[in-house]
């Protein structure tokens, strides 16, 4: 604990859609990678990166078993969407994922690497019907597990949400918490400005792990631990590890009574943008090359978690926040019943001007509900039909049902937003409209 000045980890996120592009006819067209649409259109845009991207997603195995068997020290965590993993096998890259195989299914490699759980399909959890939430974790660690083996998804510790978002209003946050501590998360991965201290004051020790409190409307209570990526979305912190360069200029200090290394996280795109293509892979053997002479140290969060568990800190002295502004709702709240949350929260926006559930991503200033209605009701219908259909009923593991929640899933895609009207969305609609077609015939 003396030699290790401070901390750091560092996440790449991957993530490529599925999207009905496999032919010119868009209610016929095959579903397929947005990946291999890439490859095929290559004089389209910067689609002539996608080789490029496909390589990102494998190069961390050759850098990580390069730096250990030369007797160094290199650390990285790892969030690849289920969306991703599909593609990868549907377009017959299993060379992929047989190299990813390596560092996380061999005991020489995988204390180098975490993996991070996620949403199956990108969705973003405030606009994810809440019934669905569970099946999206549910259904990423089946896939995990299929590719690299149930003894991998049982390291599977961390968890790392699409865009960052985190749910605000109380009883979304509750059941999303609920869920995960359920399906075996120790913690949760969140941005600095999305939570608040549970007196509304803005978050102060964001080097060191909290515990989220998700209280609901009839005043149950459940907690996670987070661990707070601090500043905005911008690759270059990554592509440039910044988080090193940051933890150097820290040391111990006091946190619930414990002297302590502080934990500098960050999580950016893997593949997307010049800085991660071409700039990262270098920064980042610069750095794990020089790590040891300067008592920083890379780690990953579950192992920065059990290194200061060891030194004698409890998890449940973590100090409390929630969903920022959530103390904008509890200031209506004057007991807890049924729609309390509900009743608060219109409350709350006649009296807060600006007052949004949506915005507590990445990025403050994108709402994934407001102006989506057109995309937004059909995905609501379908998992309406769905949870109809299908819940309460021995019909798991039939065809049909499969089928159905392959496409309820894949519809909540955050890219079908996140790039507004016009093609994207009219790929949720028209996704959509095939699953409640496989509904309605079985």
């Amino acid at each position: 604990m003396k030699n290790i000045q401070s901390s750091f980890g560092i996440a790449l996120h991957m993530h490529q859609p599925i999207i009905p592009a496999g032919g010119d006819d868009l209610r016929t067209a095959r579903l397929i990678s947005n990946l291999q649409y890439m490859m095929e259109h290559q004089n389209t845009g910067d689609n002539h990166n996608a080789s490029v991207f496909l390589d990102c997603y494998s190069r961390m195995s050759d850098i990580v078993r390069e730096f250990a068997d030369a007797g160094k020290d290199p650390r990285i965590m790892l969030d690849y969407s289920g969306n991703l993993l599909w593609g990868l096998k549907d377009m017959g890259e299993e060379r992929v994922l047989d190299n990813l195989k390596l560092i996380t299914s061999d005991k020489k490699y995988w204390g180098y690497v975490e993996w991070l759980g996620t949403m199956w399909s990108h969705s973003v959890v405030s606009s994810t019907p809440v019934p669905d939430i569970r099946l999206h974790i549910k259904a990423w660690q089946e896939d995990f597990a299929g590719i690299f083996g149930v003894k991998a998804l049982e390291r599977v510790k961390g968890f790392s949400a699409p865009e960052m978002h985190l749910a605000i209003h109380p009883d979304v946050c509750f059941e999303y918490v609920k869920a995960l501590k359920e399906c075996g998360y120790r913690w949760l991965m969140v941005q600095e400005h999305t939570i608040e201290n549970l007196d509304a004051s803005p978050i102060r020790r964001p080097h060191f792990p909290h515990k989220l409190v998700a209280k609901n409307s009839l005043g149950e209570k459940v907690e996670i631990t987070v661990i707070i990526k601090t500043q905005g979305s911008d690759n270059k912190l990554i592509g440039q590890m910044q988080p090193y360069y940051e933890a150097k200029g820290l040391n111990h200090e006091k946190y619930c009574g414990l002297d302590l290394p502080p934990f500098v996280a960050q999580i950016g795109d893997g593949e997307n943008g010049g800085v991660m293509m071409n700039e990262f892979p270098p920064m980042y053997k610069i750095v794990f090359q020089e790590i040891a002479r300067d008592g920083v140290v890379g780690m990953n969060a579950t192992e920065y978690l059990e290194f200061i568990k060891a030194a004698g800190l409890k998890e449940d002295s973590f100090m409390p926040v929630q969903p920022v502004s959530q103390s904008k709702i509890w200031e209506f709240v004057k007991e807890f019943s049924p729609g309390a949350s509900d009743r608060a929260i219109e409350n709350a926006k006649k009296k807060y001007p600006g007052f949004s559930l949506e915005r507590a991503s990445w990025t403050n200033d994108k709402d994934w509900v407001k102006g989506y209605e057109h995309v937004m009701d059909p995905i609501i219908e379908l998992s309406i039909a769905f949870h109809k259909k299908f819940d309460g009923r021995e019909r798991f593991e039939t065809v049909p049902y499969k089928k159905a929640l392959f496409y309820l899933l894949l519809s909540q895609t955050s890219c079908f937003r996140y790039w507004g009207s016009g093609l994207w969305t009219d790929y949720a609609k028209e996704i959509c409209r095939r699953g409640m077609e496989i509904i309605n015939k079985s």
